[in-house]
């Protein structure tokens, strides 16, 4: 049978064009629809604006660091509007990469809505229907906001990098990474912030490390509450009214929902081309990432397995590699390290002490203190480095990080990991003094066994 194409990509996030332009490179006739912006939800509304307001947040903390370290400085108003500018063009310029890199590969891309419509066809928005040998589902996820009065009046995470101004108070209701990271990021920049979640904040991360990031969110200023549940929220003149389960109202300029995200297969032809989808809509897939049709293939969020931007990216790689470059290899999902970009940044990998405790034969190793540099300043802040060792094999389990840039401490710290180094092979590494990361190579005694 022939095909008009080799693949067909549906979405054009960082697993869908990684996807596209290495199989490409490999002589395969390559297509992909993105009905959106190229780049997904990393480069356009996730990670990288994000990020970059996250360099914005800290600067004034920095300008009164600066004053303790006797410098004259002082920091004015932050100009919102100017900032979104800029941000709009760097989100401009990254796109055009994006899609400079498929076009030179030679993929051909639709700038337009694409469904599956049986297992090797695709229908896109205008009409056409094309045929494919293979076809990718790269669609990634979406925000999550429940069914309640009145939660047609808020924002999601896609929504707040457009702001046309920032409010004086947000309500960011959400306990996971995304509302802390924004609530911290919000702070920074001088909005009041209130944060409301049903359970504790940072659940599924490490106890010790989440307690001390959330006892710091609350001592800089950010006003937290747990176990609350929101029942509606009206609209009066400017403000959002929000009464809460217990009946009491509060009132802010906006409200934020980060509660948890959706793989993004809502009417995209799925279940009629006979592919089986999980609870949550997330694309089932194998290590191979194969669907139970053998010619549909998913990556990325939209399978719901470790929803990481550079996971995805490796399983569009191993993907292109495996049907087009003669190079079969599964997606490999083993010690994958994170980052959370609160304040204090949070890195982390492998298991949790939780984990550890249930595992069994394990020692904790920790650390906490006080950074010299936050420390010279007059902060109180506090940094927590955490080792998890397999009592038997000696073996690094798990690394917990809670500091300043935390997020470029365990990137290298999940290098010796994924080799497999012992905590023994830690300790025979020289420390760099003086410095946070010295901690990670100078703990000698466990805290406690399980």
């Amino acid at each position: 049978m022939t095909f008009d194409y080799d693949l067909f990509v549906i979405g054009g996030g960082s697993g869908g064009v990684r996807a596209a332009r290495i199989s490409a490179t490999h002589g395969a006739k390559v297509a992909l629809a993105e009905e959106y912006r190229m780049g997904g939800t990393c480069v356009i509304r996730g990670c990288v604006p994000k990020k970059l307001m996250v360099f914005a947040s800290t600067a004034p903390d920095a300008i009164e660091e600066a004053r303790a370290y006797g410098w004259d400085a002082s920091v004015g108003a932050f100009d919102w509007p100017r900032f979104r500018t800029a941000l709009d063009a760097e989100l401009d310029r990254l796109e055009a990469i994006y899609r400079r890199g498929q076009q030179n590969a030679g993929v051909t891309v639709y700038d337009q809505r694409a469904t599956v419509a049986g297992p090797h066809e695709v229908r896109l928005a205008d009409g056409t229907t094309v045929s494919a040998k293979h076809i990718l589902v790269a669609t990634g996820g979406r925000p999550f906001v429940p069914d309640f009065p009145g939660c047609d009046l808020v924002m999601t995470s896609n929504e707040v990098f457009k702001m046309e101004r920032l409010p004086e108070r947000i309500l960011i209701v959400g306990g996971g990474y995304i509302a802390c990271e924004f609530a911290c990021i919000l702070h920074g920049l001088g909005v009041k912030v209130t944060q409301f979640n049903r359970s504790p904040l940072l659940r599924g991360f490490d106890t010790e490390a989440r307690d001390l990031i959330v006892d710091q969110m609350g001592a800089r200023g950010i006003d937290i509450h747990t176990h609350v549940v929101i029942t509606k929220i009206e609209k009066e003149g400017d403000e959002l009214v929000v009464t809460c389960g217990d009946g009491r109202e509060e009132r802010f300029d906006a409200v934020l929902y980060a509660t948890g995200r959706t793989p993004n297969t809502e009417g995209l032809g799925l279940e009629t081309a006979g592919v089986k989808l999980g609870e949550r809509g997330e694309v089932i897939v194998d290590e191979w990432s194969q669907t139970n049709v053998p010619s549909i293939f998913a990556v990325g969020d939209v399978t719901d397995r470790i929803n990481l931007t550079p996971v995805a990216i490796r399983e569009g790689h191993a993907f292109a590699d495996t049907i087009f470059g003669g190079n079969a290899r599964p997606s490999d999902h083993e010690m994958v390290a994170s980052a959370v970009f609160t304040q204090p940044e949070f890195g982390t990998c492998g298991i949790t002490e939780k984990e550890a405790e249930e595992r069994g034969n394990t020692e904790i190793y920790v650390s906490t203190f006080k950074p010299m540099r936050s420390g010279f300043a007059g902060s109180d802040a506090r940094v927590l480095m955490k080792l998890i060792v397999c009592r038997e094999t000696r073996k690094v389990l798990g690394c917990h990080i809670v500091a300043p840039e935390a997020g470029e401490m365990i990137q290298m710290v999940a290098i010796a990991m994924k080799m497999g180094a012992t905590k023994e092979q830690f300790d025979a590494t020289c420390a760099v003094h003086p410095t946070m990361g010295e901690e990670l190579v100078t703990m000698r005694n466990p805290a406690r066994h399980y």
